[in-house]
């Protein structure tokens, strides 16, 4: 005897059933947009090559669009600016990425640097064209898979800088924070930090900024920003009877939470996150209390590859940041000597003011 399905269980039926087709509605979006990147990266290659083997001009490229339009009368994006626009696209990314020892021979490997054909054409685009950077590129890209963004909101958010403003702080707040929190977070942390009170003349290593920081401690905190107070420079914490040293631990008193800062002098290297983490977790199970709120990490390094960064921070559980720092610099001393010293600035100020006196 056959069983009548009921409502309830028919609705959640239809319910996946639908989640199923739309599922293999996006991956064949998504396939077709891949299929088509390609073609066009390829064309691009033999446009690019064949017009730097024979030098051919524009009347060239405008009957190879005729003849394309002819030929394939539903397919659209054969234009003499598309066309160009291929060109550009090819030559774009195979130079750029072999400049950063990224060579490159098809789409399938410039791909894997950057997500390039998870991205529509029109988007691909707007970013080639409007953003050279490769570090803000590569950002704008995950913005636009993460949130969905149109290409419309994509230029504007090009137009007004976001990378600068949100993006230049290579971060996993986002996973491992509450929204809020997160934003909030965000807000409060700089890239880069600017510690222009301190300048070196000869060698020096992590713990001579650290030392510098600390000589300097109310520009410091400053530099930090509001609600900061300094717990301590290598400050010890104990774990598993062994001694450990953190480089600067700070508390924000607006935020309710610690704050280890991590200082490497050089290249951001993807094994720091390691330790910083490490570091983190023996905060919170050590020194803080009810009411506050998770630890989070800073890394302060003097430059950072941000692609590698985003690498480093995928799966850590930890809230993490990575920003750069920049020291005050020196003047040559050829430079130096010419300059005027204040005396004789006031002197000369003096002299002016007082000629301009005169003349009234």
């Amino acid at each position: 005897m056959e069983t009548q399905i009921n409502a309830f269980n028919y609705t959640h039926l239809l319910k996946e059933v639908k989640a199923r087709v739309a599922l293999a509605q996006k991956k064949a979006i998504y396939a077709a947009n891949e299929e088509m990147l390609s073609m066009y990266w390829d064309i691009g290659k033999l446009l690019y090559e064949s017009q730097k083997l024979i030098g051919w001009g524009n009347n060239a490229l405008e009957q190879l669009s005729k003849d394309l339009k002819n030929d394939y009368p539903k397919v659209k994006g054969f234009s003499v600016r598309n066309c160009q626009v291929m060109i550009q696209f090819y030559n774009e990314y195979n130079q750029q990425l072999t400049n950063t020892q990224r060579a490159v021979a098809h789409l399938q490997k410039a791909a894997i640097t950057l997500p390039i054909k998870q991205l529509s054409w029109s988007h691909n685009v707007a970013l080639m064209q409007r953003v050279k950077d490769l570090k803000a590129r590569y950002w704008y890209m995950i913005q636009c898979l993460k949130n969905g963004w149109t290409r419309d909101f994509l230029i504007e958010a090009i137009n007004q800088d976001y990378y600068n403003s949100y993006g230049a702080l290579a971060n996993n707040f986002d996973t491992t924070l509450p929204e809020i929190q997160a934003k909030q977070v965000k807000e409060t942390l700089k890239d880069p930090y600017i510690f222009d009170m301190l300048t070196f003349t000869e060698e020096y290593d992590e713990r001579d900024v650290e030392i510098g920081l600390i000589k300097h401690i109310e520009k410091f905190l400053i530099q930090m920003g509001a609600g900061f107070a300094f717990m301590g420079r290598q400050y010890h914490i104990e774990v598993s009877e062994k001694d450990f040293y953190i480089d600067i631990l700070m508390y924000n008193a607006f935020m309710h939470r610690y704050l280890v800062v991590e200082l490497k002098k050089g290249e951001f290297q993807p094994e720091y996150i390691g330790k910083l983490n490490f570091y983190c977790s023996a905060v919170d199970d050590i020194l803080c209390r009810e009411g506050d709120s998770q630890t989070i990490g800073l890394l302060l390094c003097q430059n950072k590859d941000r692609i590698m960064a985003e690498y480093a921070l995928r799966d850590v559980h930890k809230p993490i940041g990575i920003s750069d720092y920049e020291l005050g610099r020196i003047l040559p001393k050829n430079i130096k000597s010419g300059l005027p010293s204040i005396e004789e600035l006031e002197s000369k100020l003096s002299q002016e003011l007082q000629n301009d006196e005169d003349t009234v």
